[in-house]
C-alpha cells in the first residue's frame, strides 16, 4: 500500500502565486502584443481533435485563456485547484501540474505558449470532468452499477469558466451537497488520524466481551474505543455501564445489533484500522461525483448496504423502513441506479420472472406437475393453462413456453402493494410476507428487489402528498382484493446506492460493510488510476 504524507494546502497556494507572477507577466508581453500567428497556429493544431474546444477558441479569435496578461488569477486558480485534487480523492498525477508548471516556466516563445496553453485547457478539462461525474466510468468496475454521469460539455465548461470568477467557479465544480461536503471533512479526520497512528491496538480474541467482564481484552477495548471517540478518558478495567454505552454508540454508527454485547462481529469491526476506513470515505466521494445531481427536493434513498429505505424532502428524513436486498450472488445482487417512481399496485400479481420460472420452478415441476400449487401458468395468448394438460420434462429452461404468475393473496411474494419506477433491471419496492428477515442484522435475501418492513406506512407517506384520507384510501382498495393501480401525481425520484461510508447531519460519519465486494474493487481502479492514501501533518 502506498502512504504518502502532506502539508496543508495554504503553502502550497502561496507556492503556485509567487511562481505564477513570474511565469504569467514573462508571457503576457508576446501573447497580448501581435496575438502572433505561430501562438494561433499552435493553439489550433494541439486542440484540432477536440471539435468543441477548437471551436471555443476559433469563436474567441484564439484569445489566450490561461496565458493572457490579464488570465494570472484564472490560471491561478486552476494550478491550485489540480494541487488541491488529492482532497477529493482524486488522482492528482493525471492533471500533469507539476509537468504543467515547468512548461509554463520554460516556454519563452508563441509558440511555446500556444501548446502551453492547450495543454492547460486539456488538465481543465479533464478535472472538471472527473469533478464534476467521478474519474471511473463506474460499468467498467462493476456490471451491477448501472450509472453514467453526464459531464458538461466541453464548450459548456470552457464558457462557463471564461465568464466566472475563476475563484469561485473552480470551488463550484464539486457537488455541493451536504453529504460531499461532510464526506471531505470525513476524509481529513482520518488523514489526520493516519499521521498520528490510528486507533492503536485491536481488540484481541474472536470472544464476546460482555457487561462485568474483567481483564487485558476489555482493556484493549476500552482504550480503542477511546482512541475512536466513542468513550471518554477512562482509567477503569471491567467492562462497566460506560463500556456498554460506547459500545452500542458504535454499534448504531456501524449498523450493528445495538445490544452493547462486543461479540466477534463487532470486535472485528472495531478492529477495522484507520486505512480501510479511509478507503471507503475516498470510495464515498467518487460514487457522490456519479450522482452529482440536486436531491433537494422530495426523493426515496435507498442503501443497499445500510439495509434501509428512506423518503427524503429538503434534506431530512420523513420516513425510514428496514429493508431486505438481493442476495450476494451473481444473479441476484441488486443494481444501483436512479429512476422516477410513477405508481403503486395494490393487491399485485406476481409476474414471476422468467430466470426464476425456468431456473427454480421449472425443475420442481419437472419432479411434481402439482409442485407449487399457488403458482398459475399461462400460455403466449394469456390463457391459463392446466397443469394436467402439461409434460413439464419435455422443456428445458430455452424451450419453456408459459409464463407464470402468482395472483393476488396474502401469501403473494409481493406482498399485498408494490411500489413501481419501470426500469430495465426489473427493480421495484414491495411488500413480503417474509416477515422474519427484517429481523436480521445482515438483510441481503431477496432476487434483487427491495423488500420493505413497512409497505403500508411507505403507501401512506407518498399517497399524503394527494390524498386527504390516504389510510382511509388505501385500506379501501385494499379490502377489494383485486389488483388496482394507483398513480403518483407527483412522480417520485429514487436512488438505490452503495454507500459504505455516509454521513449525517447529527452523527457524523457512519460506516457499513462491503456486502457485494463492489467498494473494493472502486477502491483497486482508484489506485490503479493514481489515488493513494495519505497522511496529513500541519
Amino acid at each position: 500500500m502506498l502512504l504518502s504524507f502532506f502539508r496543508p494546502a495554504p503553502a502550497l497556494r502561496t507556492c503556485f502565486a509567487a511562481c505564477l507572477v513570474a511565469s504569467t507577466l514573462a508571457l503576457a508581453s508576446p501573447v497580448a502584443a501581435a496575438q502572433q500567428t505561430a501562438f494561433r497556429q499552435a493553439v489550433a493544431a494541439s486542440v484540432a481533435q477536440q471539435a468543441e474546444v477548437a471551436e471555443f477558441y476559433r469563436a474567441r479569435d484564439y484569445a489566450p485563456l490561461w496565458t493572457g496578461a490579464e488570465d494570472t488569477a484564472r490560471l491561478n486558480a486552476l494550478l491550485v485547484a489540480l494541487g488541491q485534487a488529492d482532497d477529493h480523492g482524486l488522482p492528482a498525477q493525471r492533471y500533469g501540474m507539476v509537468q504543467l508548471m515547468q512548461r509554463l516556466q520554460r516556454a519563452s516563445t508563441p509558440k511555446d505558449q500556444g501548446f502551453v496553453e492547450a495543454a492547460l485547457t486539456r488538465a481543465f478539462l479533464l478535472y472538471a470532468a472527473d469533478m464534476k461525474g467521478g474519474a471511473l466510468v463506474p460499468a467498467r468496475v462493476d456490471d451491477d452499477i448501472k450509472r453514467s454521469p453526464q459531464a458538461p460539455s466541453p464548450a459548456e465548461l470552457l464558457q462557463g469558466l471564461a465568464a466566472a470568477n475563476p475563484a469561485a467557479y473552480f470551488r463550484g465544480l464539486a457537488p455541493q451537497s451536504n453529504e460531499y461536503t461532510r464526506l471531505l471533512k470525513a476524509k481529513l479526520q482520518l488523514e489526520k488520524l493516519l499521521a498520528d497512528g490510528g486507533w492503536g491496538e485491536g481488540v484481541p480474541g474472536q470472544q464476546s466481551l460482555k457487561p462485568g467482564q474483567s481483564g487485558p481484552a476489555v482493556i484493549a477495548l476500552r482504550n480503542r474505543l477511546m482512541r475512536m471517540g466513542y468513550l471518554h478518558r477512562s482509567f477503569g478495567k471491567t467492562y462497566d455501564a460506560d463500556i456498554q454505552a460506547a459500545v452500542q454508540k458504535f454499534q448504531l454508527a456501524h449498523g450493528l445489533e445495538a445490544d452493547g454485547v462486543a461479540g466477534p462481529t463487532t470486535i472485528a469491526e472495531i478492529n477495522v484500522p484507520v486505512e480501510a476506513r479511509l478507503k471507503s470515505v475516498i470510495v464515498a466521494l467518487e460514487r457522490e461525483r456519479w450522482v452529482n445531481i440536486d436531491k433537494s427536493g422530495r426523493h426515496i434513498l435507498v442503501n443497499l448496504v445500510d439495509y434501509t429505505a428512506k423518503i427524503m424532502d429538503q434534506g431530512e428524513i420523513t420516513f425510514e423502513t428496514r429493508s431486505v436486498v438481493g442476495a450476494n450472488s451473481n444473479d441476484r445482487r441488486s443494481p444501483e441506479f436512479s429512476d422516477v417512481m410513477e405508481f403503486m399496485v395494490i393487491n399485485p400479481t406476481w409476474h414471476v420472472p422468467r430466470s426464476i420460472a425456468v431456473n427454480e420452478y421449472l425443475p420442481q415441476l419437472k419432479q411434481n406437475p402439482n409442485a407449487v400449487s399457488h403458482l398459475v401458468l399461462f400460455d403466449g395468448r394469456g390463457q391459463r393453462i392446466s397443469r394436467q394438460n402439461v409434460d413439464f420434462t419435455a422443456f428445458t429452461a430455452n424451450t419453456f413456453p408459459f409464463d407464470i404468475k402468482q395472483p393476488p393473496s396474502n401469501s403473494n411474494a409481493l406482498g399485498l402493494v408494490k411500489f413501481m419506477f419501470p426500469n430495465p433491471y426489473n427493480i421495484y419496492l414491495h411488500d413480503t410476507p417474509a416477515k422474519n428477515l427484517f429481523a436480521r442484522e445482515t438483510r441481503a435475501y431477496s432476487h434483487g428487489c427491495i423488500r420493505l418492513a413497512q409497505p403500508f406506512d411507505f403507501a401512506y407517506a407518498l399517497l399524503a402528498r394527494q390524498s386527504s384520507d390516504p389510510v382511509g384510501e388505501f385500506k379501501r382498495i385494499l379490502a377489494t382484493g383485486v389488483e388496482t393501480t394507483v398513480p403518483l401525481r407527483q412522480p417520485v425520484p429514487v436512488h438505490l446506492i452503495y454507500r459504505t461510508a455516509f454521513t449525517t447531519a447529527k452523527e457524523g460519519v457512519q460506516f457499513r460493510r462491503d456486502v457485494y465486494g463492489r467498494d473494493a474493487k472502486i477502491w483497486q481502479a482508484l489506485e490503479r488510476e493514481g489515488v493513494a492514501l495519505r497522511a496529513y501533518r500541519g
